[in-house]
């Protein structure tokens, strides 16, 4: 259980701003023998194995910022309601959850389902062509994500069905295995859907260790990038660049599944608008702006989240710490660690990198991290594709998932899920899902014999 705190709503909050004055240090990057791999996160590790492994603050904080960040917690915890309220107002009319800790539990992956309060699924919508940002073309009378819960008496926009069908998959060895394939179907439209909509579900992914990924320099993420595959491993991913709506700057993509999104500001306060409603400085228009909904909203002028819970919030997810990777000297983890390379699994899941120099922050400054991400975008083949585009990553590229913290997906969330919409339910499952510029280490793994394919799942659990 989390510490609670009472929230302070006219508390004085100075955001803290990143400074990426060098380049990445790439020498001897895979050379481990002088660093601890335990240390995940750098000086932003912390030491836990419970279900609260995702939920701890970077070690060394003052009393200030812990102070903030235990604000920024309750705030992310708290349900909201709808206006008129004294506190925690502005609600909907139409939204998707009533909590940012609803959709990712215990600061983690959520729950795969629609129309329920646990439920994390959301569904992107968009229509052919983009928006004046190069951005995905929002779905006239729906915006660009379709909100299925709504205000009493409010007809939400639509009722989105999800059914999952087994599809068997027999490895060469003869061992037989199975893949859980999703179905969406959307029904109970308030209005006709727009001919040629396309749609995208995303499950609410983790956020811990999200400040350390906003303070990997630029340049080491583009030298990641292999367009023209020069290097003939088969893997050509590409950096999103996006529109930030508060810079009104064309900036790198960082977060979301497609890297659709450059900072953790523009992160936090869409997913407060999109999916609860829920109006700031960032994102001073309701997500039905222009639509026929706004007749609910009594005053579309005021702005629901005064400007330090939003800053809270941002904060509480940039100093949230990463678990430690465990069980480094087992037999089996070293095994699997080598067949992961070997595959080149690591040729889009980089192991190793450093952050840039933040003055705010000694944790998150210059650290050796080890994320498993290299932040570009791939395509993983038609079996994931949304067929959907957001800004440069095409309908079947998805940006590379950290995988620092997946062992302990069932442990924070009870029953773990994989994948850009939890359709996997095993480590295994979410590798056999892998395909395009994964395909070659796809198959390679399919092709080893069980007790090295269950050591790189051991490896992977021990992340």
């Amino acid at each position: 259980m989390k510490k609670k705190v009472s929230v302070i709503l006219g508390c004085v909050l100075t955001v803290t701003s990143m400074v990426m004055c060098r380049k990445a240090n790439n020498a001897a990057i895979d050379d481990d023998s002088n660093f601890d791999p335990r240390l995940s996160g750098g000086a932003a590790t912390f030491f836990d194995i419970s279900s609260s492994s995702f939920s701890t603050p970077i070690p060394g904080l003052s009393a200030n910022d812990e102070r903030i960040h235990e604000l920024g917690d309750a705030l992310f915890e708290q349900s909201f309601i709808a206006a008129p309220a004294p506190r925690f107002g502005g609600l909907g009319p139409i939204f998707n959850n009533v909590s940012c800790a609803n959709c990712h539990h215990n600061d983690g992956f959520g729950q795969p389902s629609f129309g329920q309060l646990g439920s994390s699924l959301l569904m992107r919508i968009s229509v052919p062509g983009t928006d004046a940002h190069g951005g995905p073309n929002p779905a006239p009378g729906f915006g660009g994500q379709l909100q299925n819960v709504g205000l009493y008496g409010v007809h939400p926009e639509v009722t989105v069905n999800l059914t999952c069908t087994e599809q068997s998959y027999t490895f060469p060895d003869g061992t037989i295995t199975s893949l859980h394939v999703p179905s969406y179907n959307i029904v109970d439209a308030y209005m006709p859907l727009p001919a040629g909509y396309m749609t995208s579900p995303r499950l609410g992914p983790p956020v811990f260790g999200l400040g350390l990924l906003e303070n990997i320099p630029e340049a080491t993420i583009l030298a990641f990038a292999d367009p023209a595959d020069a290097n003939g491993d088969g893997i050509t991913g590409h950096a999103n660049y996006v529109y930030n709506p508060f810079t009104k700057k064309t900036e790198l993509g960082r977060f979301g599944m497609k890297a659709n999104t450059s900072t953790l500001q523009v992160q936090v306060a869409t997913a407060f608008q999109q999916d609860m409603g829920l109006t700031s400085y960032v994102q001073p228009k309701k997500s039905v702006w222009g639509q026929d909904q706004m007749r609910y909203v009594s005053d579309s002028t005021a702005t629901d989240l005064a400007d330090t819970m939003v800053d809270a919030v941002i904060f509480y997810v940039r100093t949230l710490a990463v678990p430690a990777h465990r069980n480094v000297t087992d037999p089996q983890v070293k095994r699997g660690e080598l067949l992961f390379k070997q595959m080149n699994c690591a040729g889009c899941h980089r192991p190793t990198m450093y952050t840039g120099v933040n003055v705010n922050f000694p944790a998150l400054s210059n650290q050796r991290i080890h994320p498993y991400t290299d932040m570009l975008v791939h395509d993983m083949g038609a079996g994931l594709a949304d067929n959907r585009p957001d800004y440069l990553a095409t309908g079947t590229e998805w940006k590379t998932a950290a995988l620092w913290g997946v062992g302990m997906f069932e442990k924070t969330n009870g029953t773990p899920y994989y994948l850009h919409d939890g359709r996997a339910r095993t480590i295994q499952e979410a590798i056999l899902w892998h395909g395009g510029e994964a395909q070659r280490s796809k198959d390679q793994f399919a092709n080893l014999p069980k007790s090295d394919r269950d050591a790189v799942v051991a490896f992977l659990q021990s992340l």
